[in-house]
């Protein structure tokens, strides 16, 4: 590939935009607001003035509810070899095309697996999905050469190809992204008038439930209006063990004996139900997930001192497998979790008190 044409230059456009043009690729940009091109240009993302001819990969980052008719006017156009759209749904826009006559041979239906909560071009980053799935939806008619492409765009930007059939991916993203985070909001949205005491007890817990809900609601009405259907079943779902759950609460309230244990089992069981689904949750590098020891470090709210961990961790020749931060509330400190590997721990622990850190037990 050696240019491209991003229509729409948001988060994922302008993102995948840099990453291309750190590959060498002469990368175009537009965008119904031409300000936000110009912003993309600006950031390094490539030149907001249209190609002089057809362009290797025309890019289509528009909302889903607008995918099929931009992806149309391109391909009418002859503007590129091959399109590609990287909506967060693929079986709506592939059936709008169908619907419109045009022959999808030149056209992969694509999804990178990435994002952030804010939007917009300032918000991209070239490396926004390195080791990240990017899905491929290719059907019988999509030509080898448009599918090299779309394995070329996600080899430059350092993401990981995963084959799906369309509506296959729509069900899966209505599971894994779009069901949890209408449940995140829907957690949020208890905060919005709660007691300021009870909010000043928020902990990571509420802090990692709730990360998601920041983000943009227009863009995720056009989102999850691609895809309700599969979004309404898991809800439907989701509410059943609501239901269920709120009647085994009561029942342990009960003055009776016979009831309380039956509400103890109902709660019993969503929890432990809740335990064989995080455990499939896949782990680092997409692997199955591994069990870490923590190493709790006691910090000051302090410039270079996450990097002064991590030096002495590196000096001990432990590798940090992961890491959390929890800010104590009305502190300028907080306590650092470091993810070890269990034979690590005691090494890693013994270091940190030598070179002066305070470890919670």
């Amino acid at each position: 590939m050696r240019t491209a044409l991003v229509i729409g230059t948001g988060l994922i456009g302008t993102s995948a935009a840099l990453a291309l043009v750190g590959r060498g690729v002469v990368v175009h940009l537009t965008d119904h607001d031409p300000e936000q091109a110009r912003t993309a240009a600006a950031l390094g993302a490539g030149t907001d003035e249209a190609p002089e001819g057809p362009v290797d990969l025309a890019i289509v980052a528009a909302p889903p509810a607008h995918v099929a008719a931009t992806l149309a006017d391109a391909m009418r156009r002859g503007v590129a070899r091959g399109y590609l759209d990287v909506a967060s749904v693929k079986g709506g826009p592939r059936r709008e095309l169908e619907a419109l006559g045009l022959d999808l041979s030149s056209y992969i239906g694509s999804h990178p697996m990435s994002g952030r909560e804010k939007s917009g071009p300032l918000a991209a980053t070239g490396d926004l999905f390195e080791g990240r799935p990017w899905v491929l939806t290719p059907t019988r008619d999509t030509d080898t050469e448009v599918l090299n492409l779309a394995l070329e765009l996600v080899s430059h930007c350092r993401a990981v190809p995963v084959v799906m059939d369309a509506d296959a991916h729509d069900r899966a993203v209505a599971l894994v992204s779009h069901m949890p985070h209408l449940l995140s909001s829907m957690v949020a949205a208890r905060l919005e008038h709660a007691e300021e005491a009870a909010v000043r007890l928020c902990g990571q817990g509420i802090r990692d439930v709730t990360r998601i809900a920041a983000s943009d609601p227009g863009m995720w009405i056009d989102i999850l209006s691609a895809n309700p259907g599969p979004v309404a079943d898991l809800l439907s779902d989701v509410s059943a063990d609501l239901d269920e759950t709120v009647q085994a609460l009561r029942a342990l309230q009960s003055s009776d004996e016979a009831k309380r244990r039956e509400g103890a089992t109902g709660i019993e069981d969503v929890l432990r139900r809740g335990n064989a689904g995080q455990v499939r949750v896949p782990g680092k590098h997409g692997s199955a997930p591994r069990d870490y020891e923590v190493v709790a470090v006691l910090i000051d709210d302090q410039p270079g001192q996450l990097a002064r961990i991590f030096a002495d961790a590196g000096m001990a020749g432990v590798n940090i497998e992961d890491v959390r931060i929890e800010h104590a509330t009305g502190q300028q400190a907080g306590l650092v979790q470091l993810m070890v590997e269990p034979k690590a721990a005691p090494v890693l622990s013994a270091a940190l008190r030598e070179r002066g850190w305070a470890l919670r037990q």
